[in-house]
């Protein structure tokens, strides 16, 4: 393995629209060579939300650093602002709206990945964009 830093451009990187919003995959197997996780950035436009899904084996750290979002967790309501962080344990049922009238963005990691890319995200309502490409992980 390389320990040649790598830089993803947000700008380079082409979002996956498939769940909703905007979703930038920056830092992954195929783009970093990265096994730890995966980092991405999610962006949405006031009434956008990314669909209620839950990852079986991979725990998601949330980071909002602009406008404002709702995370809804098995159920629970959480509001947070910019600078507000929260975490969604494998296997929770889990959706994110945007609330504010502004454009939120979200710094997302998630980790450690599933063995096998395709097993590390299950979708529990129809996706909004179901012809368009998943975020790319491996």
């Amino acid at each position: 393995m390389s320990r040649t830093p790598v830089v993803v451009r947000t700008e380079d990187v082409t979002p996956s629209r498939r769940m909703g919003g905007a979703i930038y995959p920056l830092l992954t197997p195929a783009s970093a060579g990265t096994h730890a996780g995966f980092l991405a950035q999610a962006v949405l436009e006031p009434g956008e939300e990314i669909s209620e899904h839950y990852h079986p084996w991979t725990d998601e750290h949330v980071l909002v650093v602009a406008g404002a979002v709702e995370v809804v967790v098995d159920g629970t309501k959480l509001h947070l602002a910019a600078g507000d962080a929260t975490y969604v344990r494998r296997g929770a049922r889990h959706v994110m709206r945007q609330t504010g009238p502004d454009t939120a963005r979200a710094v997302l990691f998630l980790g450690p990945l599933a063995p096998d890319p395709a097993d590390g995200h299950v979708d529990t309502v129809p996706v909004p964009h179901p012809d368009a490409a998943p975020p790319r992980v491996g």
